[in-house]
C-alpha cells in the first residue's frame, strides 16, 4: 500500500511538459516553406471579395425590405400566418413561383434579397471558371477535369435539372 501512495505522490508532483522543442521547430519550418499555389490564392481571393459583396448586397436588400422602400409580395404583417406552414403549402397559398421564378418578383422587397443569396451561391462557379486557365497553363489535367465536372454539377443543380432528395 505504501508503494502505491509514494508513486502517486511522485506522479502528481512531477512537472508535465506537453510541448517538445523539436515539435515547435518542425512546425515553424513547415509553415515557412509551404506556400499556396496560384490557383489556391486566386480561388480564395474570389471567394473573399465575393463574400463581402454578397453580404453587403444582403444587408442592403434587407433594409430595402424592412424599411418598406420596396413593396413586398407578402406584407410583413401577414408573415406569421405562413410561419407554421410547410414550404410547399406556403408557396401554394401565397401563389409564389418555384425555382428561378423568383426573378420575376425581384422588384419586390421580400424577393430582392434573393439576389445576394444567388450571388453567394454562384461564387464557387465563378472561382472555378477563373482557375481553369491557370490549371491548363500548368497542364494539371486531373484538376482541370475536376473543376469542369464541379462546374457542370453546380450549374445543373442550380438549373433544377439535377435534383436530389424529396424537395
Amino acid at each position: 500500500m505504501s508503494n502505491y501512495n509514494e508513486t502517486s505522490e511522485e506522479v502528481l508532483q512531477a512537472p508535465i511538459s506537453l510541448k517538445r522543442e523539436s515539435d515547435t521547430t518542425a512546425a515553424t519550418t513547415a509553415v515557412e516553406t509551404t506556400a499556396a499555389s496560384e490557383e489556391q490564392v486566386t480561388y480564395a481571393n474570389i471567394l473573399s471579395i465575393g463574400t463581402y459583396i454578397g453580404l453587403a448586397t444582403m444587408v442592403t436588400t434587407f433594409f430595402l425590405y424592412v424599411g418598406k422602400i420596396l413593396e413586398p409580395v407578402i406584407p410583413i404583417e401577414q408573415l406569421p400566418h405562413f410561419w407554421t406552414m410547410k414550404a410547399h403549402d406556403y408557396m401554394k397559398e401565397a401563389h409564389l413561383p418555384q425555382g428561378w421564378g423568383w426573378l420575376n418578383l425581384v422588384s419586390h422587397g421580400d424577393f430582392i434579397n434573393f439576389i445576394g443569396i444567388a450571388f453567394l451561391a454562384g461564387l464557387t462557379i465563378v472561382a472555378y471558371l477563373r482557375i481553369i486557365p491557370i490549371l491548363l497553363k500548368k497542364k494539371d489535367t486531373p484538376y482541370v477535369v475536376m473543376a469542369v465536372v464541379e462546374i457542370a454539377i453546380l450549374v445543373l443543380a442550380a438549373s433544377g435539372i439535377l435534383t436530389a432528395g424529396g424537395h
